[in-house]
């Protein structure tokens, strides 16, 4: 029996090796200190290679790493070696599309640090446990936009920060009365 395609982790890195956004999926690296050494292997694996245009495939203890890159960022996907390729392409599109759009065009490492959140919140939407939700770039980043800007959005659906903010907000209403 076939089992759901599953992601390992999604990774980017800035030119230098550098975590920008990371999410783990898999135990297959238990410590802080196992991921960014896998990191560095990563980025030390692929960093000579032309991945501009179109994403690169490559395997790496027993995993098949998918990756891209634009300007000073470097965009990873992770999957297990019995994982469809095209799988993990379609996620890595998916996740590089969303942020193109999140970002306006404008994907640098400058612009994805002072947009964290919506790149984090962009990885909870197309991943969940390791198994992929989303990969269509408009519904992700339609779904990330409509996150970071509606207030009045049900508790359960905001971040952390936005229901803390709704919480100050009726507090201060309720004081004011």
């Amino acid at each position: 029996m076939e089992s759901c395609p599953s992601i390992k982790n999604i990774l980017l890195l800035d030119s230098e090796g550098k975590r920008v956004a990371v999410k783990y999926y898999s135990d297959d690296w238990p410590t802080n200190n196992a991921k960014e050494a896998y990191e560095k292997v990563v980025f030390a694996k692929t960093q000579r290679t032309n991945a501009r245009t179109e994403a690169e495939i490559t395997m790496l203890e027993n995993n098949i790493i998918v990756y891209k890159f634009v300007q000073d960022l470097h965009f990873f996907v992770t999957g297990g070696e019995d994982e469809n390729e095209l799988i993990l392409a379609t996620v890595l599109q998916g996740f590089f599309d969303a942020v193109g759009l999140l970002l306006r065009g404008n994907v640098d490492k400058k612009e994805a640090l002072e947009n964290l959140d919506l790149i984090l919140l962009c990885l909870d939407e197309i991943v969940d446990g390791g198994i992929i939700l989303e990969t269509d770039a408009n519904l992700i980043a339609g779904k990330v936009a409509s996150n970071s800007m509606d207030a009045g959005a049900p508790l359960s659906e905001q971040t952390l920060t936005q229901a803390l903010a709704t919480a100050r907000e009726h507090l201060t209403r309720s004081l004011l009365k």
